[in-house]
């Protein structure tokens, strides 16, 4: 925040606690962080990871890497499969029918106070 001395050893730290317990944003900074340290093959194995999470960045990320020549094209094609596996899997008729709600509520012109 502002005002606030930045620790990157702590923010690290907290990032890899994030990502051991599963979070695939944490993991897609891991990525970002390891390939601006020139640590590629890491960023990609965090990649594929958040990818398998169901992380849409992770995949443009890998994407980005397989044309670099960073990731085989079987990796590349695994952590594809593992997005769309982890994304099916989210997907229920109730969160169908949620999505659908908030889209209408949000299309209702709002009211305007008297």
């Amino acid at each position: 925040g502002e005002g606030v001395e930045k620790d990157e050893k702590k923010e690290l730290f907290h990032l890899v606690e994030a990502a051991i317990a599963g979070h695939p944003e944490a993991r897609f900074q891991l990525a970002c962080y390891e390939g601006k340290n020139s640590r590629f093959d890491r960023m990609v194995k965090h990649f594929i990871i958040s990818a398998h999470l169901g992380h849409d960045e992770s995949i443009q990320g890998l994407k980005l890497c397989y044309k670099e020549g960073k990731v085989s094209k079987e990796d590349f094609a695994s952590a594809l499969r593992g997005h769309q596996a982890a994304v099916n899997e989210t997907k229920s008729p109730q969160r169908e029918e949620a999505s659908k709600a908030w889209a209408w509520q949000r299309q209702k012109p709002r009211e305007q106070k008297k």
